[in-house]
């Protein structure tokens, strides 16, 4: 979906000025470690997954999203995720108490968190899918405007890169945001500055992960 979320190459937001790496804190408030540690954890009862988060973020109005700090859009995913999925109701979340007990779910203990938070979530898929574009061949974004999930940034749409190198199959995230565990190519693409930008554009290439379903040949 083209929401707030997909600032690439946007106009009028000032500049871009991080905190040094060095100095920044992993978190600024105590609130901000519980929101990281309540995320991990509701994850963990495996009623969604990690495109199905960042799609929950997506879907906030505008105006909530770009003035929400980082973890403060990570709650309001969260809220939103917990509502749709049945744990909690609407209703709980306004009062802070709860109607009933939720049961029946998978809720891992100590040993299986570890080994959760060890293996991570690989998206990578073993399989004996041919991939549809080689290295070198010139491909160009397809210009969709999806109303949900998309990971082609708006700013690559319709421009033409070449294919770096391929990262084999890995899970499409613009299916999994629906729950649907699909694996397709997914390609390194690189795009010259001048092509995204126009003649006057400054700086080297950019390289985008797209998978094949973003892609056409040219």
């Amino acid at each position: 979906m083209n929401g707030p979320h997909d600032l690439g190459g946007q106009h009028g937001l000032g500049p871009i000025n991080p905190e040094p790496e060095a100095q920044e804190p992993v978190f600024h408030e105590d609130w901000e470690r519980r929101t990281f540690a309540l995320t991990l954890t509701c994850g963990m009862l495996g009623q969604w997954n990690i495109d199905e988060g960042r799609y929950a973020r997506e879907r906030q109005h505008p105006v909530d999203y770009l003035s929400n700090t980082y973890y403060e859009n990570w709650l309001a995913g969260l809220e939103t995720l917990l509502v749709e999925k049945g744990l909690v109701t609407a209703e709980e979340l306004l009062t802070g108490v709860a109607e009933g007990k939720a049961e029946g779910y998978r809720v891992p203990d100590v040993d299986a968190t570890r080994k959760i938070l060890a293996s991570g979530g690989p998206t990578r898929i073993q399989s004996d899918l041919k991939p549809s574009f080689s290295v070198g061949d010139k491909v160009r974004v397809i210009n969709q405007n999806p109303l949900t999930h998309t990971r082609a940034p708006r700013y690559t749409r319709n421009h033409t890169g070449t294919i770096e190198f391929g990262h084999g199959v890995h899970v499409f995230a613009d299916a999994n945001a629906h729950g649907r565990h699909e694996g397709v190519h997914l390609y390194a693409v690189r795009f010259e500055a001048d092509e995204l930008w126009g003649e006057e554009a400054a700086g080297g290439p950019v390289y985008v992960d797209l998978w094949e379903p973003h892609l056409e040949p040219v």
